[in-house]
C-alpha cells in the first residue's frame, strides 16, 4: 500500500470535528448552561487556539499539561492540540501539590495551561515550564492538521493505588475505536449528547465528550457533580449515556423525584452495576426510562472489554454477567499465560483498537503489562454460560488457610440485599489463617453483623464468609475520582 493510499484510509479527531462543523454548522456543540457554541463557532475557537499554540512554537508530539476544572475552554484546547498532533496531559487537580508536580514533570510538557482557579498552583509546580491561561490562547493564523492516528491525543493519569500515578496515553486511533464500539453496543444515535460532569482529567469527562462531538451531538460541560445542572441538561437534549458512578446515584434520584423534569431521552444510565444495590438500579432506570449499563472497562481500554450488557428498566438483578464489547478480543489467563477453563478465574488479557498506547516514560511496566502482545488488565473474571463474572483483582487476593478468596464474590452477595447500601470486603491479618475477609458495610436499613454473616452463609463456602463486619457511613468509604472504593485505604479502617 502506498503512502497516499494509506493517508486516504486514515483520519483523526480534528477532521471529524471539522466535518461536523461543515454538515451541521448551526447545531449545538458545547454548552455550560450559560455559553452556547455551535459546531461552527466551536471550530472557529479551536482554530484560534491552535494558531496560538503554534505561535508559541509547539510542534507535533509536544505535551500540554492542563490544570483546570471542567470548562468549555478545556475542551477547545484539547481539540486544538489534537489538530497540531500535541498531547493534552489532563492532570488531576485533586492531587496534593507534590503529587501534581510529579505528574506534570513526568510528561515533560512544553506548556502548562491553567484556569484562573488553579493558576497559582500551576505556577507553583511549573519548574520553569511556561504557564498560560486559557484567555492567552486565541490568535489569528492558519494551521494544518498534522496528527497521525497513532499519535497521542490525551494523557490520563491512573489512580496509582499501588504506587505513583502512571500516565496512560490514549491515541486518536483508540478514541475513534472507543466511539464506535460504545455507540454500537449501547444503541446510541448520532444526535444523542453527553453530560460531561465527571472530571476532564478522567475518561468519563474527556473521552466521552469528544465522542459525542465527533458524532455531531452536543456536550453539556458541568463543573463537577451538580444534580441541578445535570437535570437541566437532560431537559435540553437527548443523552446517549448518562454516566453515574455508584456514589452519585442516590442524590440524583432524590433530585429527580423533587423536580420531576421532562427528560428528552436517555439510552443508558450508570456503570459498574455490581457495585450498586439492585433496588437502586431499579429506581434510577425507572426514573430516567433507560436501562442500566453493566459495565467493566478501564482508562487503558475504554469501555472495553465487558460493557455490552444493558439491565432492563425496573429490573432488580441478583447476578451481573458481563457481555463482550465490540471490537475487543479477550482471554482469561493463569499466571503462566495459559487460558483457564470456563468457570475458573483468570486474568483479563485484552487486544483491540480501543487499547491505549502504553504508559508514558514507563518502559518496565509497559514490557510487563503488554507481554505476548496483549494488555494484562490485572482484573480477574470467570466465563460462565451467561457471560463473564468479575472475580476481583489479581493483585488483591485474600489468602486464607491455603485458599484464594476473591472479594468480589462476597461483595456480590452483600449488595444483593436491600438492607445494604454499599459494601466492600478487605483482608485482615490472622494468626491462624494468615488472612481473613472482613466485610465493611454501609447499611440502608436495620441490619446487624449476625445477619450479614447469615446472608453469606446461605451463598458462600465457609472459608469465604466474612470473619468480621464493620459498619460505616457512606462518606467514610474513601473513593477514587471514578467513584470506586479504594480497597487499600479501607484496610486501614479494620
Amino acid at each position: 500500500m502506498t503512502a497516499t493510499i494509506a493517508r486516504a484510509a486514515q483520519t483523526t479527531v480534528y477532521p471529524l470535528l471539522a466535518m461536523r462543523a461543515r454538515t451541521v454548522p448551526d447545531a449545538l456543540a458545547l454548552t455550560d448552561g450559560t455559553t452556547d457554541l455551535t459546531f461552527r463557532t466551536m471550530l472557529e475557537a479551536v482554530d484560534r487556539c491552535a494558531a496560538a499554540l503554534a505561535a508559541r512554537g509547539l510542534t507535533r508530539g509536544d505535551r500540554v499539561a492542563v490544570i483546570s476544572e471542567n470548562r468549555i475552554e478545556y475542551a477547545l484546547l484539547q481539540y486544538a492540540a489534537a489538530k497540531l498532533g500535541l498531547i493534552t496531559a489532563c492532570t488531576n487537580v485533586r492531587l496534593a501539590e507534590p503529587e501534581l508536580a510529579y505528574c506534570t514533570a513526568l510528561v515533560e510538557p512544553a506548556l502548562i495551561v491553567a484556569s484562573p482557579r488553579y493558576m497559582d498552583t500551576a505556577r507553583a509546580v511549573a519548574a520553569g515550564v511556561p504557564v498560560a491561561g486559557f484567555h492567552d490562547l486565541s490568535d489569528e493564523g492558519e494551521t494544518t492538521c498534522v496528527a497521525d492516528p497513532e499519535d497521542g491525543l490525551f494523557i490520563i493519569y491512573t489512580s496509582g493505588t499501588t504506587g505513583r500515578p502512571k500516565a496512560a496515553v490514549i491515541s486518536h486511533r483508540a478514541q475513534l475505536a472507543r466511539m464506535s464500539s460504545m455507540r454500537l453496543d449501547l444503541g446510541i444515535l448520532p444526535g444523542d449528547g453527553y453530560v460531561a460532569w465527571a472530571p476532564m482529567f478522567h475518561i468519563g469527562g474527556s473521552e466521552h465528550l469528544c465522542t459525542a462531538l465527533m458524532s455531531g451531538a452536543p456536550g453539556y460541560v458541568v463543573d463537577g457533580f451538580d444534580v441541578d445542572r445535570i437535570i437541566d441538561a437532560l431537559g435540553r437534549f437527548p443523552v446517549g449515556w448518562l454516566m453515574l458512578v455508584p456514589a452519585t446515584i442516590d442524590p440524583l434520584i432524590e433530585a429527580l423525584k423533587e423536580r420531576q423534569p421532562q427528560i428528552k431521552g436517555v439510552r443508558a444510565v450508570g456503570c459498574m452495576a455490581d457495585l450498586v444495590p439492585s433496588d437502586t438500579i431499579a429506581e434510577i432506570t425507572s426514573l430516567v426510562g433507560a436501562p442500566y449499563l453493566d459495565s467493566f472497562g478501564a482508562t487503558e481500554t475504554g469501555m472495553a472489554p465487558l460493557s455490552a450488557n444493558l439491565i432492563p428498566v425496573g429490573s432488580r438483578p441478583t447476578t451481573f454477567p458481563k457481555q463482550l464489547t465490540l471490537l475487543t478480543e479477550l482471554r482469561l489467563c493463569d499466571p503462566e499465560g495459559n487460558e483457564v477453563p470456563d468457570g475458573e478465574p483468570g486474568e483479563a488479557w485484552v487486544r483491540g483498537p480501543t487499547v491505549f498506547s502504553g504508559y508514558w516514560n514507563n518502559d518496565a511496566v509497559n514490557e510487563k503489562d503488554f507481554a505476548d502482545g496483549w494488555f494484562h488488565m490485572g482484573d480477574m473474571f470467570r466465563k460462565l454460560d451467561d457471560g463473564y463474572v468479575f472475580a476481583g483483582r489479581s493483585k488483591y487476593l485474600i489468602k486464607s488457610g491455603g485458599e484464594n478468596i476473591y472479594p468480589a464474590e462476597i461483595e456480590r452477595v452483600l449488595l444483593s440485599d436491600s438492607r445494604i447500601a454499599d459494601a466492600i470486603v478487605v483482608k485482615k491479618p490472622d494468626e491462624k489463617w494468615g488472612e481473613v475477609p472482613i466485610a465493611v458495610v454501609v447499611p440502608a436499613a436495620e441490619i446487624d453483623a449476625e445477619a450479614v454473616i447469615e446472608l453469606c452463609r446461605a451463598e458462600l463456602a465457609g472459608y469465604k464468609r466474612p470473619k468480621g463486619v464493620l459498619f460505616v457511613g457512606m462518606d467514610d468509604l474513601p473513593r477514587s475520582v471514578s467513584g470506586k472504593i479504594l480497597r487499600e485505604e479501607v484496610e486501614k479502617l479494620v
